[in-house]
């Protein structure tokens, strides 16, 4: 899975360049992310918007890079389309997840 990062202040972007996060890149999205993690970010905000499909891997691949932050750090979620907001609803994982509209919000709201 292609992955683009890029620095917004102290905050790190982070974007699937593919349009489906589902069970075959699920697991190579959440090790990918665990780099990033254990690389020492702190602030993610995780752009969603060329994501057009999600299903319950890609969800938990999600959850876990939120688990694994531990307490110590933000995952912040930006970019939904109508079909994966759906899909956070249905999961409640909107509660879980603090989703923006857009990247520049995500970034504001981590204090970047």
């Amino acid at each position: 899975m292609q992955l683009e990062q890029r620095r917004a202040g102290e905050a790190l972007v982070v974007a699937p360049l593919e349009d489906r996060l589902d069970a075959r890149v699920a697991t190579d999205f959440k090790e990918r992310m665990a780099e990033l993690i254990a690389s020492g970010n702190t602030k993610i905000v995780l752009d969603l918007s060329r994501v057009e499909f999600i299903d319950s891997s890609g969800l938990g691949a999600i959850v876990s890079s939120l688990k694994r932050m531990g307490g110590q750090g933000d995952l912040v979620v930006c970019g939904l389309q109508e079909t994966t907001m759906t899909m956070f609803r249905l999961t409640r994982m909107d509660r879980v997840f603090q989703v923006f509209g857009n990247e520049q919000q995500a970034i504001s709201a981590l204090g970047c």
